[in-house]
């Protein structure tokens, strides 16, 4: 029965989730299912575990969702977004758009604007760019996608993304965690999805298929849409109904002060990662009221929060005069970071009651039995939990919370360094997570005015099987040659 419940639990979950209810109520609910199935006290899961754990994950990553959304929306509002963008498509031109829109949302969404930022900008110049250039309008949707959700979010060395941080306090690595591995994981998540993107290009032109007909800009509709805030906001870290909210700049910043913030976070990132924090005498937080723990527990968001505050500060002193409603467009961020990090706590929470049910131990045993060892098997239990929240953030979150210190144990037997753990557990949350239900391509689509049909199959093939075989490459390279 334990086990029955624990699937009826998540079952319950993926399914009204997927109907758009909030993740809010569902996780709660869910989780008193799989404990009622399981014989298991309700309010004791209810309060001691569920709440407990969806605490815990917000103490340890509030402040970067709130820091991440504050920035993207000044970012945003600034013009520094609509900058950048214009900048790449200016320098590629119309022989590369599809390439020009890539690099587009994996520079801002690298320096640490939020995805739904980058969505909400480069959605109306990519549509203008395909127009002119006569591709196929359903290529949009997959070209943003290759350009913001894979490497960038999962791959590159010191990427502030969430789903980068969660595995630092679990494995005590920093943001920049097997660099080498993630750099290789990153040219082939990129290689192999602009030549599928090449490819479907060619085909559409070879076809006679231009542009097609154009639609209403879906925008604003997007963002007020309730089913798509939803979905949207378990899957990342911005609310998008605070887009409207706040002043965007009537003139784009220039582009050099656009990009600076964006330096900013990658290079003070890599700073307190590894020169200054390395350095500091942090031995006081041993004591009970620091909650005795480590530098290893909290460097890698310590790193990422002082880089992103420090990103804020830059862009709010070059921006100054196009920020004509700085505590709107602050507060307008300061509420976005709110809904995500609260719906993937419900996530951690729902996690966190069934890791602690009987049922679940056959479910650990079938995860830690998978043949390959801990890299396959972290791989793995990442990769089918991401799946069925649709979430990166929270399959990854879930997995490590009830598998977390296996994975050491097991690593540190295997003669595994955690670093290579790390990237191997990021990148498996970022493969399956890109499933039809998953929020952000929910969001894109209505952004896009398009639907699964007409842009699934290459967001597919640019999300999930490129960073499938980064994650096999990964793997390989890293029980061959150790972590680099």
């Amino acid at each position: 029965m334990g086990l029955l419940g624990l699937l009826v639990g998540l079952g319950l979950l993926v399914l009204f989730a997927f109907r758009g209810w909030s993740v809010l109520l569902l996780a709660p609910f869910a989780a008193l299912v799989a404990a009622l199935f399981g014989g298991e006290p309700l309010l004791a899961n209810l309060t001691q575990v569920f709440m407990v754990n969806a605490a815990g994950f917000l103490a340890q990553f509030f402040l970067i969702f709130l820091l991440g959304a504050v920035f993207g929306k000044l970012m945003d509002d600034s013009g520094a977004v609509t900058s950048v963008a214009a900048f790449m498509a200016e320098r590629l031109g119309e022989r590369r758009v599809v390439l020009a829109v890539v690099l587009a949302g994996a520079l801002v969404t690298y320096g640490g604007v939020s995805l739904f930022v980058a969505f909400f900008v480069i959605v109306p110049m990519a549509r203008s760019l395909f127009r002119a250039a006569a591709i196929p309008r359903r290529l949009i949707p997959p070209a943003i996608v290759l350009g913001t959700s894979t490497f960038t979010m999962s791959a590159l060395p010191g990427t502030p993304s969430i789903q980068n941080a969660i595995p630092m306090p679990f494995f005590g690595t920093t943001p920049f965690a097997a660099p080498g591995l993630g750099i290789i994981a990153s040219l082939i998540m990129l290689g192999a999805g602009l030549w599928w993107l090449r490819r479907a290009e060619a085909a559409a032109r070879l076809a006679g298929e231009g542009y097609g007909d154009d639609v209403e800009d879906m925008t604003e509709r997007a963002a007020a849409d309730e089913l798509v805030r939803e979905r949207a906001t378990t899957a990342r870290e911005f609310d998008p109904a605070e887009m409207k909210h706040g002043q965007r700049s009537s003139a784009p910043a220039p582009v050099v002060t656009a990009i600076l913030p964006l330096a900013v976070v990658v290079a003070v990132n890599l700073m307190m990662s590894l020169l200054v924090l390395p350095r500091l005498d942090v031995s006081y937080l041993a004591e009970q009221r620091f909650g005795s723990t480590s530098l290893a527990a909290v460097a890698g968001v310590w790193s990422v929060a002082v880089a992103l505050a420090a990103a804020i500060a830059t862009t709010i002193a070059l921006n100054w005069t196009r920020l004509p409603a700085l505590r709107q467009t602050m507060d307008a961020g300061a509420n976005a970071s709110v809904l995500p990090a609260f719906s993937v706590a419900s996530l951690v929470g729902f996690g966190a009651v069934v890791a602690s049910l009987p049922g679940f131990i056959v479910v650990r045993d079938w995860v830690l039995a998978i043949e390959g060892g801990p890299l396959v098997s972290l791989a793995v239990s990442t990769n089918i939990l991401a799946a069925l929240t649709g979430s990166a953030s929270g399959g990854l979150t879930i997995a490590l919370d009830a598998l977390g210190q296996t994975y050491v144990e097991l690593a540190e037997r295997a003669g595994i360094d955690l670093a290579l753990m790390h990237r191997v557990a990021v990148i498996g949350s970022g493969t399956l997570d890109i499933l039809p239900h998953n929020g952000a391509v929910v969001s894109l689509l209505a952004i896009c005015g398009l639907t699964h049909r007409d842009s699934y199959f290459d967001i597919a093939m640019v999300g999930i099987v490129t960073s499938l075989l980064a994650l096999v490459a990964v793997i390989a390279l890293g029980s061959a040659f150790g972590s680099f």
